[in-house]
């Protein structure tokens, strides 16, 4: 179990602060996460790696000389924000472009990727390779939906010796790619992980049984086994990654980097009684073992559990891997540490380090007209009814999420309204309009959230404030115009369809039965609450549907019976402020 903290809320920000000054030689803070103190040369591609925390070493761990420029940290496992990756690619970039790497989790997908395009439109070149190691997650023929595990440090580090070496945007990108392409993972659990102030695991493993195939979120195994003795699960490992060699490889003659990855609770002294059985199958298969890992490279908190990652070497692979690194928790022959000089020699200041790092540019507050400004207070009005509502549901939240997934969604959830209506209570106060206090609002929820739901959320909001504008009071063909292109975004970023088990499930609906009745001449708030209805039936059918997306489609059947969380949410948000949107429409009548 996890035993020290403060706020659980607050937990990720105080590791962050932590960490950086417990290494305040290689690293220094920025919004959103960690970049080297010396930063990359002037021309040289940035390597930013990121997620959830959680995981350490991964993530800021492994920011330093040889490995990554940068590290976008997010909440316990929860993705980082689009504005948080933004930032520190902002702060780790020196011309060359930007190289993003991550494991490939909807969150991360969707918040790096609407990173990529800010950056690109400042006009920074990006790149990006997603992590798919874990062969338990998808089956060959759909290597494209494996997440990424423990074989994230492969892709890491290659990317950043390559960027060392000189490679530029194209040529890092290419070779990563060709990196992952060669990495396999398989790993299984003996206990779940406790998350800082949740009264109990993310799963149970019963006494005596192993969990196979799981992942590092606290998501459960695809199946269940008894517990083997420590050569018998070295077998189940090797013959697995065995059975499923990259194309092109020759196992027999084939050099290959071992990692077992200890995922956070098992002693090292387990690890390497399990390593010795490891090494004997591979050496019999013929395989040349080269620099072997044994230890903790990416955890799951205080998870009883390993994973095995080989990853299989050319002779490009193979130079690069030889490449000096030297960062926080992770050292192959150490160099001396980084140390930034400006004129004359001297170590660089935080500030004089800091003077290169842009801010990251909050939404703009315009000030609306009469209408506008009180069409914003019920915007300020309906968001506090969300945030109302979620605080009551939170516990239930996660508890629907941590039935095949990683139990954050009612937390996450919790942060994102939050910052939300404390957002939208401020430009309120500023005067602003609609719009400007709606793209205020979804911004912070997307920030503070983090994760796929911070994500959709703040796109969801988004949508909607384009159509309220900072004058006038918006029809209700304006608002349902704004709902329809929310669904649309959600689908055309997230790329989920109705049936997929997700958000998606309630929020079709919803859009759906309120251009319907808007269209109808049914006033809005009747119509809202038409459509809430809609959207609650709806997402309580996708207690039936196998989920198709997300983190909860590794596990199949688990979460059959349990309605989508997101959906549920998204319900429960539409049906509270149906009830506010009347009370405001009566307030102004």
């Amino acid at each position: 179990m996890t035993r020290l903290w403060n706020d659980p809320a607050d937990f990720a920000e105080e590791m962050i602060d932590g960490f950086v000054a417990a290494h305040a030689a290689y690293v220094r803070r920025v919004p959103g996460g960690v970049v080297r103190r010396a930063g990359a040369r002037p021309g040289q591609v940035a390597v930013v790696i990121g997620g959830g925390s959680g995981h350490y070493p991964a993530f800021g761990g492994l920011v330093g000389r040889g490995l990554a420029h940068g590290a976008a940290m997010g909440n316990l496992f929860a993705s980082p924000s689009t504005q948080q990756v933004h930032a520190v690619a902002s702060a780790a970039h020196r011309g060359g472009g930007v190289f993003f790497s991550y494991g490939n989790y909807a969150g991360d997908v969707l918040n790096f990727d609407a990173a990529q395009e800010r950056l690109r439109a400042d006009g920074i070149a990006c790149a990006t390779v997603t992590v798919t190691d874990d062969i338990s997650s998808a089956g060959p023929d759909e290597r494209h939906r494996r997440r990424g595990i423990a074989g994230d440090l492969t892709v890491f580090r290659i990317a950043g010796a390559a960027a060392e070496a000189g490679y530029d945007l194209d040529g890092v990108t290419r070779i990563a790619a060709h990196a992952n392409e060669r990495t396999r993972s398989f790993g299984v659990a003996f206990s779940g992980c406790t998350l800082p102030g949740a009264p109990a695991p993310l799963f149970s493993v019963p006494i005596g049984r192993m969990a196979v195939g799981l992942g590092i979120h606290g998501e459960p195994g695809i199946g269940e086994t008894d517990v083997p003795t420590a050569d018998e699960l070295a077998d189940l490992l090797v013959d697995h990654l065995l059975a499923e060699v990259p194309d092109g490889v020759e196992v027999s003659g084939c050099r290959v980097v071992p990692i077992l990855n200890g995922l956070g609770s098992l002693a090292a002294e387990e690890l390497f009684v399990l390593y010795r059985r490891v090494a004997a199958r591979l050496t019999e298969a013929g395989a040349v073992i080269v620099d072997p890992h044994v230890g903790d490279y990416c955890t799951s908190f205080d998870m009883a559990g390993t994973s095995l990652t080989l990853f299989w070497l050319d002779d490009e692979l193979a130079t690069l891997w030889d490449t000096p690194v030297d960062t926080p928790a992770y050292r192959r022959a150490p160099q001396e540490v980084d140390r930034a000089r400006v004129g004359g020699g001297r170590p660089a200041t935080d500030e004089a380090l800091a003077a290169s790092t842009p801010p990251t540019p909050a939404a703009p507050v315009t000030s609306g007209d009469d209408q506008s400004r009180r069409c914003a207070t019920t915007v300020l009005h309906l968001l506090d009814t969300a945030t109302t509502t979620i605080d009551r549901h939170a516990d239930e939240l996660g508890r629907m999420d941590a039935v095949a997934g990683d139990g954050d969604h009612g937390i996450g959830m919790q942060r994102g309204a939050r910052a939300a209506r404390a957002a939208a209570a401020e430009a309120v106060a500023a005067g602003a309009g609609a719009e400007s206090v709606l793209r205020r609002a979804a911004d912070a929820w997307s920030d503070r959230a983090g994760g796929t739901s911070g994500a959709l959320w703040g796109l969801i909001l988004t949508a909607i404030a384009a159509h309220l504008g900072d004058a006038g009071t918006p029809a209700p063909a304006q608002v349902a115009a704004g709902v329809a292109d929310a669904a649309r975004t959600v689908q055309a970023h997230g790329g989920a369809a109705v049936g997929d088990k997700t958000l998606v499930d309630a929020l079709v609906p919803f859009s759906d039965a309120l251009s319907r009745a808007v269209a109808a001449g049914t006033p809005l708030a009747e119509a809202w609450t038409a459509a809430a209805s809609a959207a609650r039936t709806a997402a309580a059918t996708t207690a039936d549907l196998l989920p198709r997306r997300g983190r909860a489609r590794t596990h199949g059947t688990a979460s059959v019976g349990t309605p989508d969380p997101g959906a549920h949410s998204l319900a429960l948000i539409a049906d509270a402020t149906a009830g506010a949107l009347a009370d405001s429409e009566r307030t102004h009548a």
